[in-house]
This record gives C-alpha cells, structure tokens and sequence, in this order.
C-alpha cells in the first residue's frame, strides 16, 4: 500500500524516533509498504517519521542509479534501529545536491563526509556493524538524520536557509506540488 508522506512542518519530522524490536506489529507489511511507497514516489530513500512513524526505520533503494552508478545494481536494503557510531574525521567531506520527500522543490547543496560507521539490524533482527562509503554514505546520513529528528535543511548555511524561507513558508501552507501522496500540515 502507498503511504502518504509527511510534509515539512508535521511534527512528527522533529521528535527523535524510538528502537523497536522484532515482535513490532506488522513489521514485514510496514517495510513492503515503505518500498512501494518510495517506489511510487521516485526517491533513493525513506526514514519512518516521513511516513508519520517515530520509529527508528530506514529502507535505502539506490536500484534506480545503477545505470550510472552500477555498483549499486539491485542494491535494496533494510535498516532496523539503525545509529552512525562514527564519522571518519580522516575521510575528505563532500558537497552535494539533496532533496527531500518532505520538502518537495528544494534542492541544497549539503556537505557530508564519504565514510561512515553504521549499526543496524536487518529485516531478520540481523545486527551490522560496518563502515560505508561514497554515496551510500550520504544517502544514509540523509536518512538516519530524519531518525533524529533533523532534516537537510538543517545542515546548510543561516544565509542559505534564509533565502528558501519564502518555500518553507509555502510548504507549511499546503502550497505545493508533487507526483506523489503526501500529508501536509493543517491550515
């Protein structure tokens, strides 16, 4: 089933999500759901909060980029309960575009490091622990932010945030389009 996805402004985007165990109800069904929902909506990557739930879930489909980047071919992977432990200092930072489901027509550039240490389950209750790199890396940053509350918006410049206020405003209107269900904040 497609889910809607929450808009910037729901306040479920800013509380911290919850660890959850094996027996959370309906846990199989919720994760298809998350994929058929990023699925339809075109995006690399989805966190729980935008799909209005505090737990800490994260599915990652990068499939979709494997035409230019072709190591991520059939890459679709689930993250339970996932925390970055460690962001490599050593590692060079790179600057990026992002977007965001939650905030549809702002891109930012964002500057996150290429390497990672990631702790996670997988869909069996599997624990990882694993260092990643390169654009998965961000993807993931992307992601386990909106875990903890944050959003990309977060992390650009006071100047940048000033100048996509006026968009912001307008997403906390309900003024906006996209291709996909959504869940906007009352007016």
């Amino acid at each position: 089933m497609i889910l809607p996805i929450y808009i910037y402004g729901q306040p479920v985007l800013r509380k911290v999500s919850e660890d959850i165990t094996a027996d959370y109800p309906d846990l199989k069904q919720l994760i298809a759901n998350m994929y058929e929902t990023l699925t339809a909506s075109e995006g690399v990557g989805l966190a729980a909060p935008q799909i209005g739930l505090n737990i800490r879930l994260a599915v990652i489909d990068l499939d979709v980029l494997s035409e230019d980047l072709p190591e991520y071919k059939d890459f679709r992977r689930t993250y339970i309960n996932p925390h970055i432990v460690e962001i490599d200092e050593e590692a060079p930072k790179k600057t990026m575009e992002e977007g965001c489901l939650s905030l549809p027509g702002i891109h930012e550039n964002v500057t996150r490091s290429t390497r990672i240490r990631v702790k996670y389950m997988d869909e069996d209750f599997q624990e990882h622990d694993e260092w990643v790199e390169g654009y998965l890396a961000r993807v993931m940053q992307h992601e386990f932010d909106h875990l903890d509350a944050k959003m990309f918006i977060d992390r650009i410049s006071p100047l940048r945030k000033q100048l996509i206020k006026n968009k912001l405003k307008a997403l906390l209107q309900g003024r906006y389009r996209c291709s996909y269900r959504t869940k906007a904040v009352r007016k």
